[in-house]
């Protein structure tokens, strides 16, 4: 048993994590020479590097900061989360060396964070080439697509060969490494098409570039809003889409990975607002920050609240003469709030099309209430047995009573499922109509007034069935 246990306890360290980021850290704190250092330190994926900066002190940073080059080190930030702060730590000679191995979109936003007399100090002690792509890409505001391109692509003259294609190929791709597709302009600059590089590879000598020319392909303009072209884009499985200015002259191109982290931030953005928040947050940001963006949100809800709390009041009579109600009150309101919800995050997926037409937008509104009836019917009635049996058996009400309360409850139940739905999608698309984001129809809003609906619902309908008719 103690063989076993012992080849147990090896086989379980082989196949648990090496602990990299503990590793890295020992060997910049042990007292082998630099070179030795630097050796070992580069037998790690950058990754990991990364990750054992935050266990560094200041001055242990400062020694990896000096065993290591520029380009190392540039590959080392891409992978960590406090960017800002390790560059900030390191000398401004090493910095700009550090920034010119960038990609370029990747520059422009640290560029762009930073005060505005060390902004221009960097961009100074830049090359001419960066400078000037450093300068048009900051010259977008950051909600245009103008502002995520970058300059690293390929692109020829249609009026050349085949043979001097290629020879293009290899002399462009020793500065840029977007190389799978070419695009192909005029000899005014302007984008004709693009050129998958498995085409061009398989092309014969004579071929013209023009039957290898895709020139149906998707662009989008620099100066376009991010959320008006991210929808037309997103859905195409390029490698890039290129950037034109306003004469249709290609300045640049958008990548794939730049795709997905424009349609990650979207996505963050939408959660935030559907959790009522003007704005993601983050965990480190101030205090102050994040309070300013949700009090405006639950000053909105107080003053709903308000009004379903004095809707309720309106009911006092009901409560007064029928104590028992209330205590199916939270039933109904939270069935409402849960449908509602959904609704609306089915709405919000759908609308993310910006191509839905009105028929479509009409066809979800009579589904999400199709939906809402079907299943306001289900617990409608499930409600009406489980209710009145319990009011009946353990509560000791009559027979009447009972199963009045509980189809009271049971339509309220369907109703406010049937509303919340509606509700829900209907409120997104009015939003929509009004050139507003729809994801602005937050959980939140939605919640509370279906609650208000649920109220008027539930409490009506007692009055109405139970005081007046039944005069129970």
């Amino acid at each position: 048993m103690k063989v076993n246990n012992n080849v147990q306890n090896e086989m379980l360290q082989t196949t648990q994590h090496p602990d990299y980021k503990t590793e890295i850290v020992e060997v910049l704190r042990s007292n082998f020479t630099p070179k030795i250092k630097q050796d070992r330190i580069l037998a790690y994926h950058e990754r990991d590097i990364a990750s054992a900066l935050e266990m560094l002190s200041l001055e242990e940073r400062s020694r990896l900061y000096h065993i290591l080059n520029a380009d190392t080190l540039a590959d080392i930030f891409e992978y960590a989360e406090n960017k800002t702060k390790y560059m900030s730590e390191i000398s401004i000679q090493k910095r700009i060396a550090i920034l010119s191995q960038f990609e370029i979109t990747e520059m422009a936003d640290y560029i762009r964070n930073m005060d505005k007399a060390e902004r221009s100090m960097i961009i100074e002690l830049l090359g001419d080439s960066l400078k000037t792509q450093i300068m048009l890409m900051n010259s977008f505001s950051e909600d245009e697509i103008g502002s995520k391109m970058t300059t690293n692509y390929i692109a020829v003259h249609s009026e050349i060969s085949v043979k001097q294609a290629m020879h293009e190929l290899v002399e462009q791709a020793a500065d840029n490494d977007n190389i799978s597709t070419i695009y192909v302009l005029d000899e005014n600059e302007m984008l004709l098409g693009a050129i998958d590089l498995k085409d061009l590879i398989l092309a014969r000598e004579g071929t013209h570039l023009d039957a290898i020319t895709m020139t149906s392909y998707p662009y989008v303009y620099a100066n376009e809003w991010i959320d008006d072209c991210l929808g037309r884009i997103k859905d195409y499985s390029e490698d890039s889409i290129p950037v034109l200015d306003s004469d249709n002259k290609l300045i640049g191109v958008v990548t794939s990975q730049d795709i997905m982290e424009l349609v990650d931030e979207e996505l963050g953005e939408d959660y935030a607002k559907l959790a009522g928040l003007s704005a993601e947050e983050d965990l480190m940001e101030p205090l102050k920050k994040s309070i300013g963006k949700r009090l405006p949100w639950l000053i909105v809800l107080l003053g709903l609240g308000l009004v379903v709390s004095s809707v309720v009041g309106v009911f006092e009579g009901v409560v007064t003469q029928l104590p028992l109600i209330i205590a199916f009150q939270s039933l109904i309101l939270d069935m409402a709030g849960n449908v509602g919800t959904q609704s609306l995050a089915v709405t919000i997926r759908v609308l993310m099309d910006e191509k839905i037409s009105s028929k479509q937008m009409l066809f979800l509104v009579a589904k999400e209430a199709r939906v809402g009836l079907i299943n306001g019917m289900i617990l409608g009635m499930l409600s009406f047995l489980f209710i009145g049996l319990y009011l009946f058996t353990l509560k000791a009400q009559s027979i009447t009573t009972a199963f009045s309360i509980s189809a009271c409850t049971g339509i309220a139940l369907l109703l406010a499922m049937l509303l919340s739905s509606l509700s829900g999608t209907l409120i997104p698309l009015m939003f929509k109509k009004l050139k507003v984001d729809p994801a602005v129809a937050s959980g939140p809003l939605i919640t509370t007034i279906n609650d208000l609906v649920a109220v008027v619902t539930y409490y009506g309908l007692a009055w109405i069935l139970i005081i007046n008719v039944l005069r129970l």
